[in-house]
Order: C-alpha cells, then sequence, then structure tokens
C-alpha cells in the first residue's frame, strides 16, 4: 500500500511584522532651516558640541548688537540707562553702603533692591581696577568712552553666561526628560530661545542687565518642578532682591507652594514643611540685607525706608511712558489722571491686578488641592507645564494691570511664555513666537529712540528665518488647521507691518506727535490681552 502523503498544509516562513509600539513623530522644526543647521548633532556625541556652538552663536549675536547704540547715547545731562547703570557702579564703590540709597537721587539714584547694588559694587570695583576714571566720583558722569562702552557690554555679557544660560539649559534638560522631547529637539527649542530679539535688544542694546534676575528665576522654576521649594525659595527672593519685577511672578508661587503642602483640604496640613520654607525667606532676606542694616536701629530703619521708597515709586503716577498695558491704552478714551488722584488710581490698579492674577493662581491651586483634572484632555505632563502657565499668566496679569509699568517690564511675563516651546508642536510653537514677535514690536518706540532699528529688524528676520518663516512647507508661523488662530496672526502681522510703514514714511501730527507710539501700543495690547486670554483657557484644559 502506498504511503499516504502527509495532510499538513504548508505554513509560510512567519514574515517580520512592524512592532506596533509607538513611533516617535518627525521634529515640528524638521523643515526649517534651524533643523538644517543643527541636525548633524542627533549623535549622542555630538549634542554637547551642539551646545557649545549654540552660546557661542549666542555671544556673538550679543556682541554685535552690542556695537550699537545705547539708551541715552550722547543725550547730556541726564543720559539714560546706560548712564544710570554706570553711575551705580560709581555710587557703590566710592560711598560707604549707608549712602547709596541717598546719594543724589535727582541724577539716576540707586532705585532697584540690594542685590543690584552689590552686583554694582562687584563690576565696579573690577572695573576701577583696570581704569579708575570710568568710575570716580562726580568727574565721570556722562562718560561715554569707547572703552567702557566695551567694559560694560563685557559685564553684561559674562552676567547672562553665567546665570540665565546655564539656568535656560538645565530648565530645558529637566522638562525635556519629563515631556519624553528628542535631544535634537531639546537642541534646536535651546538655539530659539536663545536667539529670541526681546532680552538681547534690552540688555545688550538699550543696556540692562534683566537676564541676571530672570536666571534667577529660572533657577527657581526648575527646583519647583524637582520639589525642592527651599532651594526655590532662595533663587526666588534673589530674583526679588535683584529686580522688584520679580514680585510679579510671587503670587503664583505662594499660592502653589502653599498649596502643594495642603494634602487634604481639611484634615491634613504640612505644617513643618511650610515652616521650613518660610525660615528660609526669612532668613535669605535678611542674608541680602545684612550689609545696609549694620550701625544702630535709627540707621536700620531709615537705610530701609528709603529702600523701599526708592523701589516702589508710587509717587511717579500710573504710567510714565507709553506702553501696551490696559490703563495707557483705555487712557484714549478716558483721562485717569484727571479723573482720580495718584492715591485712588493705586488703589483701583491693585483691585484690577489682583482680578487678573486671581484665575491662574485659584485654578493651579485648585487642581493641587483635589488632586483633580480639570478636562479629559488632560496629561501626565500636565502637572509641570501647569507651573509654567501659571507663571506666564499670573505675570502677564500683572503687566496689563498693574500700577507704573515700563515697556522693557514685557521681558517678565516673556521668559515664562516662551518657555511654551517645550510643549514642541507646531500649535504652540506658532502662538509662543507670535507672543515674543509683538512682544519685540511693543518695545520698538524705545529701540528706535535708542537708534537701534537695524538690530531690531535683523534679529526679527533671523528668528523668523529660524523656524521657517519664510518657507512655505515648513512655515510655523502659522498653523495648518485653527482658522481662528492663522486670522489672527494674520492680522497682527499685516498691522504691524502697516504700522512699519507708517512710522517709516510719515512724521505724526505736529499735535499729536506720539500718535504713532499710541497705535503701536494699541495693536500690542490687543495681542497681549487675547495672550492672556488664551493662557488662563490652557489651564482651565489641563
Amino acid at each position: 500500500m502506498a504511503k499516504k502523503k502527509s495532510s499538513t498544509k504548508y505554513k509560510p516562513k512567519p514574515v517580520n511584522v512592524v512592532s506596533k509600539s509607538p513611533v516617535a513623530k518627525p521634529s515640528p522644526f524638521v523643515d526649517a532651516p534651524v533643523f538644517e543647521l543643527l541636525h548633524n548633532f542627533q549623535k549622542a556625541p555630538d549634542q554637547w558640541a551642539a551646545r557649545y556652538i549654540i552660546i557661542i552663536t549666542a555671544i556673538i549675536i550679543r556682541s554685535a548688537v552690542g556695537l550699537g547704540s545705547f539708551s541715552g547715547f550722547q543725550e547730556n545731562p541726564i543720559n539714560g540707562d546706560f548712564e544710570a547703570q554706570r553711575h551705580w557702579m560709581e555710587i557703590t564703590t566710592h560711598l560707604p553702603i549707608n549712602q547709596w540709597y541717598f546719594f543724589d537721587l535727582q541724577y539716576w539714584g540707586l532705585d532697584y533692591p540690594p542685590l543690584t547694588a552689590y552686583h554694582s559694587y562687584l563690576f565696579g570695583k573690577l572695573g576701577t581696577m583696570l581704569n579708575s576714571k570710568w568710575f570716580e566720583l562726580g568727574t565721570s558722569r556722562g562718560l561715554e568712552t569707547v572703552d567702557l562702552k566695551n567694559y560694560m557690554r563685557f559685564t553684561s555679557l559674562i552676567s547672562e553666561l553665567v546665570i540665565l544660560s546655564p539656568a535656560l539649559l538645565g530648565f530645558i534638560t529637566f522638562i525635556g526628560k519629563k515631556l519624553n522631547l528628542r535631544r535634537i529637539d531639546q537642541i534646536l527649542i535651546t538655539c530659539i530661545v536663545m536667539c529670541q530679539p526681546a532680552l538681547i535688544l534690552i540688555d545688550h542694546g538699550h543696556f540692562q542687565y534683566n537676564s541676571v534676575m530672570l536666571g534667577f528665576f529660572l533657577y527657581s522654576l526648575v527646583d519647583l518642578l524637582k520639589g525642592n521649594f527651599t532651594l526655590s525659595s532662595i533663587w526666588f527672593i534673589s530674583a526679588i532682591f535683584f529686580k522688584q519685577m520679580a514680585l510679579y511672578y510671587a503670587p503664583f508661587i505662594f499660592f502653589f507652594i502653599l498649596s502643594k503642602f495642603v494634602v487634604n483640604l481639611i484634615t491634613k496640613f504640612n505644617f513643618a514643611k511650610l515652616f521650613s520654607v518660610g525660615l528660609t525667606v526669612l532668613v535669605t532676606v535678611l542674608t541680602l540685607l545684612s550689609p545696609l542694616m549694620l550701625g544702630g536701629w535709627n540707621d536700620m530703619v531709615t537705610n530701609l525706608k528709603q529702600i523701599l521708597v526708592r523701589v516702589f515709586p508710587f509717587n511717579r503716577g500710573l504710567f510714565e511712558d507709553k506702553v501696551a498695558n490696559f490703563w495707557c491704552t483705555t487712557n484714549l478714551v478716558v483721562k485717569y489722571k484727571q479723573l482720580f488722584s495718584n492715591d485712588q488710581l493705586t488703589k483701583i490698579s491693585l483691585v484690577f491686578t489682583l482680578m487678573s492674577i486671581a484665575p491662574p493662581c485659584l485654578m493651579v491651586s485648585y487642581k493641587n488641592l483635589m488632586g483633580s483634572k480639570f478636562s479629559k484632555s488632560s496629561t501626565s505632563t500636565s502637572k509641570y507645564m501647569s507651573l509654567v502657565y501659571g507663571f506666564a499668566a499670573t505675570a502677564w496679569g500683572f503687566f496689563l494691570f498693574s500700577f507704573q509699568v515700563h515697556e522693557k517690564t514685557v521681558l517678565v511675563p516673556l521668559i515664562p511664555s516662551t518657555l511654551l516651546y517645550c510643549l514642541n508642536t507646531s500649535y504652540y510653537i506658532s502662538i509662543t513666537q507670535w507672543i515674543n514677535n509683538v512682544a519685540t514690536f511693543s518695545m520698538f518706540p524705545l529701540l528706535k529712540k535708542d537708534g537701534l532699528s537695524l538690530q531690531y529688524a535683523v534679529l526679527l528676520v533671523m528668528i523668523n528665518w529660524l523656524i521657517g518663516g519664510f518657507n512655505w512647507r515648513g512655515n510655523l508661523l502659522f498653523q495648518k488647521s485653527s482658522w481662528f488662530w492663522n486670522s489672527v496672526f494674520a492680522l497682527s502681522y499685516l498691522s504691524i507691518a502697516a504700522y512699519h510703514i507708517i512710522d517709516f514714511q510719515f512724521d505724526p501730527p505736529a499735535s499729536y506727535p506720539d500718535l504713532w507710539v499710541i497705535l503701536n501700543t494699541t495693536i500690542s495690547f490687543g495681542c497681549f490681552s487675547l495672550y492672556y486670554l488664551w493662557l488662563n483657557y490652557e489651564i482651565y484644559k489641563l
């Protein structure tokens, strides 16, 4: 009998099937010039080289801007912020510490907190060793020599490199791990943030040291994210004691830390940790004030009172220069200074400010207290980004409604807003770059007055080119799906372009010499207000 054939069916060899594990999405910057410039550093051994290249590039850009003019150049006898910073180095290096906040207040009297004074003392002493004529008491007023300018530019540059740059790198590295950002995207975001024009033009063009205060704030933010509230408090007090504008962040950090300590709304309260943070704040404040508290009781009280008077100048009025906030913009219709006294305006602005900062502070605190999500779209990363959103929204509330705001103060809410680049989608990139463009535009009247129009134009073109603003395929200035935001962007950019054409071609009417400036502040205020509302909506969605 013939052997029966096996009935076993033929089984084909298994084919390798691609795993269904999530595949990383391409970088949103893949079609942008910044990706073309840095994509070769994707390999791990090359990533630190990329950071060095970014830092060197940042130094070159800031140095190039520093070759231009500065605030108050050849505007004797008062000059501008450059002379103010130089003068503070002059008085801190030559006068006893108990005279720093009293000396010749009509000529750039010291009006920043003590850490700024110590910073001025340090660089004043160093500068005196290089050239004693730069900071001679009295005789050096209004000095604008090339070597002095180079030295002052160096002090601003080194301050940013030592304080802000490491803080920024630390934040992006930390949040990048929490948000699962690839290292190449972290590198690209670092480059874009460090090339944003606003801070560069103010610190290295106009001339100030905002980078120090903002660096301290970023260190505080990173430690908050890590849960190290004690160290975060030290950094934050340092930020306030360098520039009082850091108080824009204060309500949110207070509510955030307090809500973190309340484990249960009724039964449990972590008093020990809260006490340790409070004690840290007190010790830090006393340490920073201690050099000014030497001497008798009366001298100490007099010094502290004078510091408060100088740091919080409520007698200057609701606003001085034209600024893109609520009061200056609506003053076109309501003449506040004619209707209300200065004391009344102080109280009114306080009420408006509290109303504007309450939503972000309370929403994030409620989430911390109840451990709940605001919406179904909440993700595991919401707890990290809630801090960034909260700081940004609170600071914008202060900028829009508080008392005695300057145009340069937009840097305070702009820094946490710029950190939203780390969300790394075209949606957030377009909005973040939009608010950076508008913020830089809002300072144009100041920059034009300083003779920095060329630097303003070049840096704006450069940053928008880097993210693909002139590339139709990879354009990150607009969104692919949101008609609302695309309409907002288009209207904003067309308004800005029209403004610059009008400002370049025509002089304002003689009867309204500030008309173009008011047009600038009105456009900017509209954009800032919309962005503030969007931030609160984003917090609600977390």
